[in-house]
């Protein structure tokens, strides 16, 4: 998720933007030399590195069609010798989107589908929560979070779920929107799952990922590029996934996306991104041949949604837009477009700006820092001319200075559970079946002294619940990447009615109520 934009984990990095910076002495670049990648670069990734947390980065800057920089730094997994290098495997997550995009964008330029043609065309069942929305709903919305929903709704039902995507895009009609279709903007990570369902249907039967890797990988030689992240933990050469979100750094599950595929699933390396960036930067030609038109390819650029028309106190940047999986801005008064990408232990960005002939990506391996972003940022400075000040120290001052003003919520959680308070009713009479109507089921069983939840639809995630006060409980769950959150229980003469339970903001940022069956 970009960063007021669509990372999950940049809670940090958008409240960063809103702030104020200072600028210092002007970095010293031409179209060939670049000071800071030549004296500084390594060194300061290794400094912003150790700062962060962040156990291994890889690196590829593209500079006028060539590959000025591809490289590793730090190790693959903590504890074991093993380096990260240029063909290390990371989960590039929403970054899959603007594949998602191009493929869409290349079947409207062959006539094979137009994307301001109704959804309804092509996914006859398709409805949304308001029936006039339905009706207007376009292949171009599902791409351009259209949709009125809040940012990540629908997600704690749908990630790492057993829920395939025909379900998926059939359960968006029970997605309540909380703001006005076209007009509010609200991240969706089901909109994209849905377009990828619109390319079978327009071509006979190819699915997304085959289509994208006859389309776009094999030209381009991606040969490390894979469309699917099942198995993704047996591949040679892999990052280990990484979170200190709820205590200290600790290894945590790799996800699989393989149902929500075309919003967030694919795996690569800088080896590879390197060739990715440079048919962007080349209008959709790779080695002297066109992959992509470049009138189909430009249409993954063009602005569908304003996400902010505020000039930022931190970058030179005035305002951000999204196209077809892809973000753009202005940048000191040049155009960027970029993406981030957010996986459970995982964060990346891929960047390019066509006017520099510039390519940036950066790929990690801890879900809760910013310095993969600060370190394109930082990039961008050193190749457009903008005043210099270290993005890296900026961002740590900023985010400590924040820290220190918040209260740890895992531990409130756990001083209030330490109190031993003795719940008004047994808890067998928490106990039982409960179901959230876009969700699904879950199960509610006592074990000693807890609660334990379990969720069919979400193949071995439990969750234990520990008596707090009220009929609050705190939430571990078994996957520490939903997070250690409250639940409560709402009791009515005596019985449980309903349970709410949250998730990690990463997942989802509304609760949800599971009525008692």
């Amino acid at each position: 998720m970009s960063l007021p934009y669509f990372l999950r984990h940049l809670t940090v990095a958008a409240w960063l933007l809103l702030s104020g910076t200072s600028a210092a002495l002007a970095q010293s670049t031409t179209a060939n030399t670049n000071r800071f990648v030549t004296d500084s670069l390594d060194s300061y990734i290794r400094r912003g590195m150790r700062q962060w947390q962040v156990p291994g980065l890889a690196l590829v800057v593209v500079k006028d069609g060539k590959v000025v920089v591809q490289k590793g730094y730090g190790v693959r997994e903590v504890g074991k010798p093993d380096l990260v290098d240029a063909n290390t495997l990371f989960m590039i997550a929403s970054n899959t989107k603007l594949f998602t995009g191009t493929a869409l964008a290349k079947l409207d330029g062959e006539k094979k589908l137009n994307l301001d043609d109704k959804v309804s065309k092509y996914l006859p069942d398709f409805r949304l929560y308001d029936s006039l929305a339905s009706q207007m709903v376009t292949v171009r919305d599902l791409m351009s979070h259209h949709f009125g929903f809040k940012t990540f709704q629908g997600d704690f039902s749908f990630f790492k779920s057993n829920i395939e995507r025909p379900e998926i895009v059939r359960r968006m009609r029970l997605m309540k929107p909380g703001g006005q279709f076209r007009r509010d903007y609200g991240y969706s990570n089901s909109g994209f799952v849905a377009a990828g369902e619109v390319v079978p249907a327009a071509t006979g039967g190819t699915t997304w990922e085959a289509y994208v890797q006859q389309n776009l990988l094999q030209p381009l030689g991606m040969t490390s590029t894979f469309a699917a992240s099942a198995g993704f933990a047996q591949r040679p050469n892999i990052a280990a996934a990484y979170s200190n979100t709820f205590g200290p750094l600790a290894k945590v599950p790799f996800d699989n996306w393989d149902n929500m595929a075309p919003a967030a699933n694919m795996v690569s390396n800088v080896t590879d991104l390197a060739k990715w960036l440079r048919f962007q930067l080349d209008s959709g030609r790779y080695e002297g041949k066109q992959i992509v038109p470049w009138a189909a390819l430009r249409k993954t650029r063009e602005a569908n949604t304003i996400i902010s028309s505020r000039k930022s106190s931190i970058y030179p940047m005035h305002f951000i837009t999204y196209g077809l999986g892809l973000e753009a801005a202005d940048y000191n008064g040049q155009q960027i477009f970029w993406h981030t990408g957010g996986a459970s232990g995982q964060v990346s960005n891929v960047c390019f700006v066509p006017e520099a002939g510039l390519g940036i990506a950066v790929l990690t391996n801890n879900d809760n820092q910013s310095f993969f972003e600060m370190l394109r940022y930082q990039l961008l400075d050193s190749w457009l001319g903008v005043p210099y000040v270290d993005r890296s120290a900026q961002a740590l001052k900023r985010k400590q200075q924040f820290e220190a003003t918040q209260v740890d919520p895992t531990k409130v959680l756990a001083e209030r559970v330490s109190k031993k308070n003795k719940p008004a009713l047994p808890l067998s009479a928490y106990t039982g079946k409960f179901e959230n109507k876009l969700f699904g089921p879950i199960s509610i069983s006592q074990k000693g002294k807890q609660l334990l939840i379990q969720f069919p639809t979400h193949p071995g995630l439990t969750a234990t619940l520990d008596y707090m006060d009220g009929q609050e409980f705190r939430t571990i769950y078994s996957d520490l990447v939903f997070g250690v959150m409250p639940a409560k229980f709402e009791v009515e003469g005596g019985k449980v009615k309903n349970i709410e339970l949250r998730v990690n903001d990463y997942v989802e940022y509304d609760p949800y109520v599971f009525s008692k069956l």
